[in-house]
């Protein structure tokens, strides 16, 4: 079992490259379960076709500890098995507990099956808090993808998730799988992640390109492959889901310093020059 967690900057598009990644991952016949590390509760819904899941917290609360695996797992496309840890209430206390109550509570439950070939965690934002780092910090997740783009903020964000694997591989086993640019059409993106990535002695696993279809899909409450499977999008993903299937290059990864990641940018054309 491949236990991956996907990190990077909040509005990156996480959500939205796990759930295509996945998808293409089940259409493979891979057996896959999603755990959304996000209180908005949105890491699997085009998954589900939309349907607004029942969070691990929100079930606790109105359920108390006796709660069946059913009542917080549902199956969605390709057999894909969906959780969604869920947050405290608005105002009231941290939102990374959330996510170590939600994988000990799926542990207990036997959620963790050894017909699984893949467990996903989709976290959100940056490594800065104790509690979102805990997918790596407690060894539950051995590999990391870091989504990014062209944009000074995603790869400072990035870098900055690289700095928590680097710390938590030296104790562990997590290690870094490579970055994934979700592409915002920056001029010289291909060129500038690539040189990202190989700066921090890991590699540019895939670049997916900007496409409208993805919104399109996500109106529908689909993902890519399923809302149009036959559109070059969709090819797109099952590309990123064989590089992903097919990696063999697992790295601690060389964070850089705040200046040469402006160097970096500075080089490739970018701040206004």
């Amino acid at each position: 079992m491949r236990q991956i967690a996907i990190y990077g900057k909040g509005g990156i598009g996480k959500s939205t490259t796990t759930q295509n990644l996945t998808a293409g991952l089940g259409e493979m016949g891979k057996q896959i379960m999603v755990v959304g590390c996000d209180p908005k509760a949105d890491s699997t819904r085009l998954l589900l076709a939309g349907l607004a899941q029942k969070t691990v917290l929100d079930t606790l609360r109105e359920e108390g500890d006796e709660v069946e695996l059913e009542y917080i797992m549902k199956e969605g496309f390709a057999g894909i098995r969906c959780v969604e840890s869920g947050g405290p209430e608005p105002g009231v206390g941290c939102a990374g507990r959330g996510i170590i109550t939600s994988i000990n509570m799926l542990e207990q439950m036997g959620a963790y099956t050894e017909d699984l070939d893949y467990v996903f965690y989709d976290v959100l934002g940056d490594v800065v808090c104790g509690g979102f780092a805990m997918p790596i910090r407690e060894g539950k997740a051995q590999e990391i993808y870091v989504v990014a783009s062209g944009e000074l903020m995603a790869l400072y964000a990035a870098n900055n998730i690289c700095k928590g694997v680097q710390k938590y591989a030296n104790s562990g086993g997590v290690r870094l799988g490579g970055v994934i640019c979700n592409s915002r059409k920056v001029d010289g993106e291909l060129e500038l992640l690539t040189a990202f990535a190989t700066e921090l002695g890991t590699q540019l696993i895939y670049f997916v390109p900007r496409d409208n279809i993805v919104q399109h899909a996500e109106i529908n409450k689909k993902t890519v492959i399923d809302f149009d499977p036959q559109c070059a999008q969709a090819g797109e993903y099952r590309g990123l889901a064989k590089a992903v299937e097919d990696n063999d290059m697992f790295v601690i990864p060389k964070p850089m310093h705040q200046d040469r990641l402006e160097d970096l940018m500075m080089e490739h054309g970018f701040l206004g020059l």
